[in-house]
């Protein structure tokens, strides 16, 4: 059979952050788009959006909307991947979920192409993509359990507002203006979605993403330990994480502690392997200050590394600064990545 040279593409989401993101890739990838189909919620139906010069009118996301679809990406919540995805893949789509709906299931795999593209080829017609914070740790942190074995991760994020959203976003505006004009940003303690407190977010650091589990950790924590030991299949991998959102708009940081399996081993020996990571830029200088930022990632496809350290009283202990573009990386580059080694192995 010959194989196509472009596809039929439904991006479902697609007035959202990252939906919008994924057009746009799609678009400067020189994605091999036959057609190109642009899904919402009821509310958002009827925007207009452009693709190649060309305004496409955004559709309601029905189950018959994915008759003739080659390859469905979903970014636009878990309920409706639950709802839909199953549909796509009865009209013979492959879906790629950018939503936690599908990332444990055992028989979907979960994937960061520089990591584990092999497992792509396993599909029942559902791929997820891994939660933004886990995607930049395992491109950075796979490459050094290769080379010298990884025996415990300790990770703290430091996480951008618009990992919540347009909305969360538009949210951090507004609190700054109101501090600038000596508005009281306490006021937002006030119970506004039931019985749940919602703290201010400007010039704040709230040391809880999503809701938290019997277990104290949140589920944001839970995501990046469970994920992390799927897509590197280290399922006794000892991990611990704290995430933390802060007022910033793009970008997220993490502050890595790994323990390395392999004796004696120094900081020059994990920069070779680094630098020569797929994916991965290593900016690590401290006689010149030279360390990515949240600000430098922005925008930028890559997993930035810097501050790699050999910790004082460990001698197999390292930490690493790790940061990347929570929307690209994080989200609809790693979808369309995922699409796209799909289409170059043939494992649609």
């Amino acid at each position: 059979m010959t194989k196509k040279t472009a596809y039929n593409i439904a991006v479902v989401g697609a007035t959202g952050a990252v939906g919008q993101k994924i057009v746009q890739i799609l678009e400067a990838k020189k994605f091999p788009v036959n057609t190109l189909k642009l899904l919402s919620s009821e509310r958002s139906a009827g925007k207009k959006l452009l693709f190649n010069n060309k305004e496409i009118i955004v559709e309601k996301a029905t189950a018959e909307s994915f008759a003739g679809i080659d390859i469905a990406l979903f970014s636009a919540g878990g309920s409706v991947s639950k709802a839909l995805a199953p549909k796509a893949v009865e009209h013979g789509a492959v879906v790629i979920d950018n939503t936690s709906a599908y990332r444990m299931d055992e028989n979907v795999p979960l994937v960061v192409p520089e990591v584990n593209e092999s497992d792509i080829k396993a599909h029942n017609g559902i791929i997820a993509n891994p939660n933004c914070s886990t995607i930049q740790m395992v491109a950075a942190l796979k490459p050094l359990q290769k080379a010298f074995g990884l025996s415990r991760i300790i990770v703290s994020t430091y996480q951008a507002v618009s990992g919540a959203g347009n909305q969360a976003c538009k949210e951090l505006e507004n609190q700054v203006k109101q501090f600038l004009d000596n508005q009281d940003l306490t006021a937002e303690l006030l119970p506004v979605k039931g019985d749940k407190k919602h703290y201010p977010i400007a010039f704040n650091a709230l040391p809880q993403i999503d809701v938290f589990q019997d277990n104290g950790y949140t589920f944001e924590e839970m995501k990046m330990i469970n994920e992390t030991k799927k897509i590197m299949h280290s399922k006794e991998l000892a991990i611990a994480a704290t995430c933390v959102r802060l007022p910033f708009f793009t970008s997220h940081a993490e502050s890595v502690y790994v323990e390395l399996e392999r004796d004696n081993v120094d900081v020059k020996d994990l920069w070779g392997v680094l630098t020569n990571a797929e994916g991965i830029v290593l900016e690590d200088d401290p006689s010149t200050q030279t360390y990515p930022t949240p600000l430098s990632a922005a925008n930028k496809e890559e997993v930035f590394v810097g501050r790699v350290r050999k910790d004082i009283d460990n001698p197999n202990g390292f930490h690493l600064w790790i940061v990347s573009d929570n929307l690209l990386k994080g989200a609809a580059w790693n979808t369309v990545q995922i699409a796209e080694r799909l289409i170059e192995n043939d494992w649609l």
